[in-house]
């Protein structure tokens, strides 16, 4: 069974030749240039769609699948979700995670259990995590490296440096 990755949705009909309008959820928007093929959900099916062309104005990018070459074609894929799969998802920097990585992921500090992540908010300084403890209370832990020991994604577990921080210390 294949994974799918989340990577934008189709807002609209761009033109007569068959390009739609995306709305990126990519931090890498630049990645549409180099795919070759997308996956497109209709009622929770996915459908292997060929990118035939890729091209952004401005701050927006368009894209063009191989057989859609018009206005009456393209109807059909408004409001629909585009994916990629396992090997077209992008690598990451050294510790950059994706989002879907660190939900619900359980969290330690000074080697006891802190909480789980059950959001990432997304700032221009930073993220921020929030972390629900054993008793249901929200922390918000702004994600610093100066904060964080380490993450495993395979096991879903990120590790806290010892000490207080930002966050209140439990002793």
């Amino acid at each position: 069974m294949s994974e799918y990755y989340l990577v934008a949705r189709i807002t609209s009909v761009s033109d007569k030749k068959g390009f739609v309008k995306l709305y990126s959820y990519s931090d890498f928007p630049e990645r549409f240039f180099s795919l070759t093929e997308v996956y497109v959900d209709f009622f929770d099916v996915k459908k292997k769609f060929y990118v035939e062309e890729v091209k952004k104005v401005k701050n927006e990018f368009f894209i063009r699948f191989k057989n859609f070459n018009s206005v009456s074609d393209t109807r059909i894929l408004l409001d629909k979700d585009v994916f990629v799969d396992e090997k077209n998802v992008i690598q990451l920097p050294e510790n950059v995670f994706f989002v879907h990585d660190l939900l619900d992921s359980r969290v330690f500090r000074n080697e006891k259990y802190f909480g789980r992540i059950k959001d990432v908010l997304s700032y221009p300084a930073n993220d921020v995590y929030i972390i629900e403890d054993a008793n249901g209370e929200e922390i918000l832990l702004p994600a610093l490296s100066e904060l964080i020991e380490k993450f495993d994604p395979e096991n879903k577990v990120l590790i806290l440096k010892p000490g207080k921080g930002y966050y209140e210390d439990e002793d």
